[in-house]
């Protein structure tokens, strides 16, 4: 595709239509199209590029293998996004760790309609003297091993909800669940998540 032509739906749909007739090229515009939105996804769940550009790897093989099962009756993005955090859980499940900060779920509170209150972020606080600082760190070294000890179907809900801000609704879409089951996995990962903060010693 021209970089002067304009990414349009009707074009979408007409690359769709060639890629699932074999043209690599095609599909290849649809990657480059979509890449970032996904990876973007695949990341909020894993917390490290790295594994996360892998992920995408995976992802869009995954995607050019299933793409004669596209029929267009919802857009692409919404199609593409499911497969990806199926693919970023299954790999949070083969490797069973978590790789970076995440933002303190224990003290978050959620609106009772769903809303989209989520802590603030770490470089948006105050900075405090050193020694705030390093206490800092060992908090989060705690979270990191509260979170990494969450079974992946709780990690899940709880990227999706406080990293993305997703409403209960779209986490159940992405995830293919019903919403009451997210909302029972995202308090049931809100409690074990500070449960096993409480248990974990302060180094």
């Amino acid at each position: 595709m021209d970089d002067a032509t304009e990414y349009t739906p009707e074009l979408e749909r007409e690359l769709i239509r060639r890629a699932q007739a074999g043209d690599e090229e095609a599909f290849g515009t649809l990657m480059r199209t979509h890449y970032e939105p996904v990876f973007r996804l695949v990341h909020s769940i894993l917390r490290d590029e790295h594994s996360a550009r892998d992920v995408c790897q995976e992802v869009w093989i995954t995607i050019w293998r299933n793409l004669a099962t596209f029929r267009g009756d919802a857009k692409f993005s919404t199609w593409v996004h499911p497969i990806a955090t199926r693919r970023a859980i299954d790999h949070l499940r083969r490797r069973n760790r978590w790789f970076s900060r995440f933002l303190p779920f224990a003290t978050a509170v959620d609106d009772e309609d769903g809303g989209d209150r989520v802590p603030a972020a770490p470089e948006a606080r105050e900075e405090g003297d050193p020694r705030s600082d390093l206490e800092k760190i060992e908090r989060d070294a705690r979270f990191d091993r509260a979170i990494a000890a969450l079974p992946p179907k709780h990690r899940a809900v709880l990227a999706l909800r406080e990293v993305q801000g997703l409403s209960y609704d779209e986490i159940a879409r992405q995830l293919g669940l019903a919403r009451g089951t997210v909302m029972s996995r995202l308090f049931h990962a809100r409690r074990l998540l500070a449960q096993k903060l409480e248990k974990l010693p302060c180094d």
